[in-house]
């Protein structure tokens, strides 16, 4: 006997074109373990679609009329149990994929991605893990400009100064692009205990995901201290 299939990833695709909306539904459907649930045209209708759908996961192009996917993906991010993230987008310098991470997108994915990847990038934040690593984080931040880089770095720092040395140093590592059993063997910790200090360090800090402490770790400047 063989068990009850696994629920499909519920999608919802956000895209104020028709015919990207189209086209990604059709190559999602392909795909067995994944159903799109809803599709929106602007950033206005991603919450009452979420609310109505309860999407796992939600495919956000950043340029949308009346509302972007920016503040369509604070805004969503900001509630509880809220969806993924995955920020859509044509250019991976983009300064607002930035703002997006920094509210909580699990990673993005640019719109001329092979459709293989983009379905094994679903099934990824599906399970929690982001979709992007912290050095693509990092090379992102170094090519846009930042208007007030030491501000910025002040008030990372001030925020991380909440954390214990331990949890500063498995940050550092997770900002470094390490896996938790990277860091388990540089810092001589178990795996479960890494993850135990990831996990206080996304409370203390009240983030949603490990890009988010890359970005923070990165801002601060705490990359360049460890080369």
């Amino acid at each position: 006997m063989t068990g009850p299939a696994p629920t499909p990833i519920g999608v919802l695709i956000a895209d104020d074109d028709p015919l990207v909306r189209a086209g990604l539904a059709m190559m999602l459907d392909g795909a067995p373990d994944i159903r799109v649930v809803a599709e929106a045209g602007d950033g206005t209708e991603v919450l009452p679609l979420v609310a109505r759908h309860a999407p796992d996961v939600v495919l956000m192009d950043i340029r949308m009329p009346a509302m972007d996917g920016l503040a369509a993906t604070e805004r969503l991010r900001a509630r509880g149990a809220a969806p993924e993230v995955i920020v859509l987008t044509t250019f991976d310098a983009d300064e607002h994929v930035l703002r997006a991470l920094r509210a909580g997108a699990a990673g993005f994915l640019l719109k001329d991605t092979p459709p293989g990847e983009i379905v094994t990038a679903i099934r990824q934040v599906a399970r929690g893990y982001p979709v992007l690593s912290p050095s693509v984080t990092r090379r992102l931040i170094d090519r846009v400009a930042d208007p007030a880089p030491d501000l910025r770095r002040a008030r990372a720092r001030e925020r991380l100064a909440v954390l214990n040395d331990r949890e500063r140093e498995v940050s550092v590592a997770v900002g470094q692009g390490r896996s938790n059993a990277e860091i388990g063997a540089v810092l001589f910790l178990s795996v479960p205990t890494v993850k135990t200090h990831v996990s206080s360090v996304l409370a203390k800090l009240g983030l949603n995901n490990r890009v988010q402490i890359a970005l923070l770790v990165h801002e601060a400047g705490l990359l360049d201290d460890h080369g």
